[in-house]
């Protein structure tokens, strides 16, 4: 009798284990992802703050270049490989403004080619690379 009550024991008791067994690995297994979750926020929180970071001092590099809003978008139209009259066509301007702006540009960043222009913004930050 009392093998048998010992025998029906373990057998409860290894059930016992399989099934809290199971639970334990599922919340093991939330631990991990709620724990990667905050990782993942964290890293793009930090990201959004160097972005931020680097926004100012693009800004300040505008401002101590005095490039106007419009030079920059010339100039990154520049960057994305666009002509003088793709970029006309694009902003609503004239060739000649188009032409004006860079020329302005390439005296601001002491340039004398838009390759170097384009070089340069990317060295200072003003576009990205």
């Amino acid at each position: 009798m009392a093998v048998i009550v010992a025998g029906l024991k373990a057998i409860e008791y290894r059930f016992l284990i399989k099934d809290i067994g199971t639970e334990i690995y599922i919340g093991l297994i939330a631990l991990v992802f709620t724990g990667l979750g905050l990782w993942v926020g964290q890293q793009i929180l930090n990201r959004k703050e160097q972005s931020g970071s680097s926004k100012k001092g693009r800004d300040e590099v505008i401002q101590s270049l005095d490039i106007s809003e419009r030079e920059m978008d010339v100039l990154v139209l520049m960057a994305d490989g666009l002509s003088n009259q793709e970029i006309a066509d694009k902003l609503f301007i004239s060739i000649h403004t188009v032409k004006t702006h860079s020329s302005n540009l390439f005296s601001k960043l002491h340039a004398k080619r838009r390759t170097q222009a384009i070089q340069k913004a990317k060295e200072i930050g003003l576009i990205e690379a």
